[in-house]
């Protein structure tokens, strides 16, 4: 895998910052909103390495930790049922909402499953016909072909007990609503390489056509992303605007239009709702009424009162921009791993999760 050691090489990471810091004259402010970009930045310490002219910002980028607290009622009261399984990815279960988690209802006797993939959750619906399996459906549009997938088969099998319950998130609505709210600056973006695989480049044309913002579509490596920050860098200087794609070896500007069909045959879009963000247009996901016999609604009435955040978190700002995890006055003394009080610090992806284990100050 030679790209790998490639994309490791630590004499190739100093040549990039070298250029990054000769080049870089205009104070700048750059969004990561990937989850997994922010850890390997944290990881990799390449903050410290670049110059005070350049700022990163963590973003929305986190899929458990935008499921807002009404969804995360909506899955509890779904694991109350008698006859239902709630399966689900591992970060989601101690995710808290307003008075408890999937975590703690499991420790009551709720029947609530880890799983690594939708198929997993399929797996179970055939197994145990005599329950409703229902899956909780989070995540970008990285994860939402693999649940259209499963939605797809379920239908071909005949498994009715097999229910999805979509939290999905589009990612590109994020990005409008964060550069239309002018609450933080931001001068441009380090989108997603797994995400654009799928959705390609057209969605972020949108963004630097309306805003004027430069978006590099990165890769996962710290070389990967130095070089989008360098791509950032120079067009700033150079006062172009687009979006460049730097994650070559995976993406390619019309994604992947396999993927898409599957996830627009399932799914269809609809207003979704997100912590720190609150609704969004079209930025969520719901089963087609081809398919509608699959969702969990159709089933279970899961109407939820509606839910703020927990006194003092500030989840919902870190996912903005606006502040960064140690501005939070419960930040690492009354909020860690291991007590976590917000999504934020319960993701492995969390900003808050990415200080406390790799920032020092």
């Amino acid at each position: 895998m030679k790209y790998q050691d490639e994309y490791r090489d630590p004499e190739l990471a100093e040549r990039i910052v070298s250029a990054i810091n000769k080049k870089s004259r205009t104070p700048v402010r750059f969004m990561e909103v990937c989850g997994t970009h922010t850890v390997a930045i944290f990881r990799s310490g390449l903050k410290e390495l670049l110059r005070e002219t350049i700022t990163l910002i963590s973003g929305p980028g986190c899929p458990v930790c935008v499921t807002s607290p009404e969804d995360i009622d909506r899955a509890i009261k779904l694991c109350r049922e008698p006859d239902v399984t709630v399966a689900t990815f591992g970060d989601l279960m101690r995710v808290p909402g307003s008075e408890s988690s999937l975590h703690q209802e499991k420790a009551r006797g709720a029947d609530v499953r880890m799983v690594y993939a939708s198929m997993d959750a399929l797996e179970l619906a055939r197994k145990h016909q005599d329950r409703r399996i229902v899956m909780i459906g989070i995540g970008f549009e990285t994860t939402v072909p693999t649940i259209a997938a499963a939605v797809y088969q379920a239908q071909q099998e005949g498994l009715d007990n097999f229910l999805v319950f979509s939290a999905h998130k589009l990612l590109p609505p994020a990005l409008d609503a964060l550069l239309a709210g002018e609450e933080v600056r931001i001068d441009g973006f380090i989108c997603p390489g797994h995400v654009t695989t799928i959705i390609g480049t057209e969605p972020y044309q949108e963004v630097v056509d309306r805003y004027g913002k430069p978006c590099a579509i990165s890769g996962f490596e710290p070389v990967d992303i130095l070089q989008s920050i360098d791509m950032l860098v120079s067009q700033i200087e150079e006062q172009r605007c687009e979006v460049e794609i730097q994650y070559a070896r995976a993406v390619h500007s019309e994604g992947n239009p396999k993927a898409r069909q599957l996830m627009e045959e399932v799914f269809e879009q609809t207003d979704g709702l997100w912590r720190g963000l609150g609704s969004l247009p079209q930025s969520g996901l719901k089963l087609r009424g081809k398919y509608r016999t699959h969702a969990a609604e159709s089933h279970y009435d899961l109407t939820v009162p509606p839910t703020d955040e927990m006194p003092g978190c500030r989840c919902g700002e870190v996912l903005r921009g606006v502040c960064t995890p140690p501005e939070c006055a419960l930040f690492r003394e009354h909020c860690n791993p291991t007590n976590p009080y917000g999504p934020c610090m319960v993701s492995t992806e969390g900003t808050c999760a990415a200080y406390f284990k790799y920032h020092l100050e």
